[in-house]
């Protein structure tokens, strides 16, 4: 029996079929195409005694094909009864669903369509053809005709390759129904969801092996990417659907700190780099009316150089051959003759000239390209015996009201640099401090237990530059005074910003008021654990 709406690999699986003797039957267009290969084929109503009806709806769901597919050849009273009713056995079912995905996603598809593209009878023969894999073959995937015809060919589908066929199909159904579950979830009325809200009272994500990495975040631990199949994921791009132009195998960390480069560059909307070691920005600058993007990568690694050598490079825009070649000659800063090492370089795209130039790097260098992917959806995270989820952070500095609660009011290249270091601090692992001046970050402390360490921490990172500059801090300051921001405005910092609400908010604003320094609120915390 085939039925299938990818007519992939159908030429050559109908012949094979035929010529090891099987009788092929078929439904509609499968059954057209398979007759236009010269291949002779019987129609399902041949079995069922029905025609096709209702559209369609209806043409396979009948005892003339699941008692085909169902029955046990080794149980007497299972082929007493395909016997008495006239019952054809079906050994391999080869079925494909209808392009569901495809559809829905398809630009100002009518809520019918999506209905109609809703498989029925498909499912239900796959179903009971991997349930009875003992003694039907199920194929579901065309990349599997190849070997399935090489084992029919010489006579025989082994059980091992049956009950692969079997597990294949109902994940593949599985897959299927929850693309289905979560586009019926989109059209069910905000008062139905109750108080979940946009959280599902139940989830199935469909995951495809994208990858094995080389290995997880130890050499002795396996590990992959899956590539997200879901409605939601569409076109949205980043990391997980990057294409790699060259290098190394990616490892998992590789992953995660591609991950956390990307998705940050991607929250700017002014051409930038950021250089990320060990998932925190160790270097990030934009281009402006005194710099390009040349000069804006120089800045980057001038942040950290010694964090960004082996780090992770990342662009929002299109590397062209003169990036290229800077990327490829720029000396450390540090001794100014090595030339900087990195693990990854991406970007949304490549001149064919940049891409040229950029893989003579390095033999070893991965260069991957992907789409920007701003922050959006909802995100999953492993804990033991289950998930976490919630929605992305997706506030940007435009997003949010700054409110100037000092004596001294910010100039405008302050209030453009505290916009700039709030957002840095977005992406930095809390508690969280950035030091930044002039579209430029100076300084990062991160992941420390307590925000006086990651203060001290940026202030050293910034040296001398941190007079004139200013700090974001990604949650409020619980004290002030011989504590984290009188640290600052003595070191030299001029215009501070936090969420703000604090009991001791006050003694922020009075010790930025001693040292003339602007303080600014936002309302808004930005931690990442």
């Amino acid at each position: 029996m085939i039925s299938v709406s990818d007519k992939t690999g159908l030429e050559a699986l109908a012949k094979g079929l035929h010529a090891a003797g099987y009788e092929l039957v078929s439904t509609g267009g499968s059954k057209g195409a398979i007759e236009g290969f010269g291949v002779p084929c019987r129609s399902v109503e041949e079995l069922t005694g029905f025609p096709e009806m209702m559209d369609g709806r209806v043409k396979t769901l009948h005892p003339g094909v699941h008692g085909g597919l169902l029955a046990k050849r080794d149980d007497p009273l299972h082929m007493d009864a395909a016997a008495t009713h006239g019952i054809s056995l079906i050994d391999v079912l080869v079925v494909n669903l209808y392009p569901f995905r495809a559809t829905v996603t398809r630009p100002g598809v009518s809520y019918a369509e999506g209905v109609e593209n809703i498989d029925i009878g498909g499912p239900a023969m796959i179903r009971a053809a991997a349930k009875n894999h003992a003694h039907v073959s199920v194929v579901v995937d065309p990349s599997d005709y190849e070997a399935f015809l090489s084992q029919v060919a010489a006579g025989r589908v082994d059980q091992e390759k049956r009950t692969y066929l079997a597990w294949k199909a109902f994940q593949h159904c599985s897959s299927y129904d929850a693309l289905v579950s979560e586009w019926l979830w989109q059209q069910v009325d905000d008062e139905l969801k109750g108080s979940t809200g946009a959280m599902q009272p139940e989830v199935t994500v469909p995951m495809r092996l994208k990858e094995v990495t080389r290995y997880g975040e130890n050499s002795h631990q396996r590990a992959a990417i899956y590539a997200d199949e879901s409605l939601r994921e569409h076109t949205a791009g980043g990391v997980g659907s990057a294409t790699q132009h060259h290098g190394k195998e990616m490892s998992y960390n590789n992953y995660l700190d591609a991950e956390a480069a990307f998705s940050m560059v991607s929250d700017f909307k002014d051409p930038c780099c950021v250089i990320v070691k060990h998932t925190n920005s160790c270097g990030v600058s934009v281009a402006n009316e005194d710099r390009d993007l040349l000069e804006a990568y120089r800045c980057a690694v001038r942040v950290d150089p010694i964090s960004a050598f082996g780090g992770i490079v990342a662009f929002n825009t299109v590397i062209d051959e003169d990036m290229a070649r800077e990327i490829r000659e720029f000396r450390s800063p540090t001794d100014g003759e090595t030339r900087m090492f990195y693990e990854i370089v991406i970007a949304p795209g490549y001149t064919e000239k940049g891409l040229e130039v950029l893989k003579g790097k390095s033999k070893t260098l991965r260069i991957l390209e992907a789409k920007l992917r701003a922050p959006s959806g909802v995100g999953f995270r492993q804990v033991s015996s289950g998930w976490l989820s919630q929605e992305a952070d997706r506030l940007t500095p435009e997003d949010i009201e700054f409110t100037c609660v000092s004596e001294a009011q910010p100039t405008a290249q302050q209030l453009a640099d505290l916009k700039f270091a709030w957002l840095c601090v977005k992406h930095v692992k809390s508690n969280a401090i950035t030091i930044a001046k002039d579209g430029r970050l100076l300084g990062m402390g991160s992941g420390q237990p307590n925000r006086v360490k990651s203060v001290e921490i940026s202030i050293e990172k910034a040296a001398d530059e941190v007079e004139g500059s200013v700090l974001a801090s990604d949650a409020f300051f619980p004290f002030s005074w011989g504590d984290s921001v009188e640290k600052a405005c003595q070191a030299g910092v001029k215009a501070i910003v936090h969420p703000g609400g604090s009991m001791r908010d006050q003694d922020a604003v009075d010790c930025c008021n001693k040292y003339g320094v602007v303080l600014m609120t936002t309302g808004v915390r930005h931690f990442k654990h």
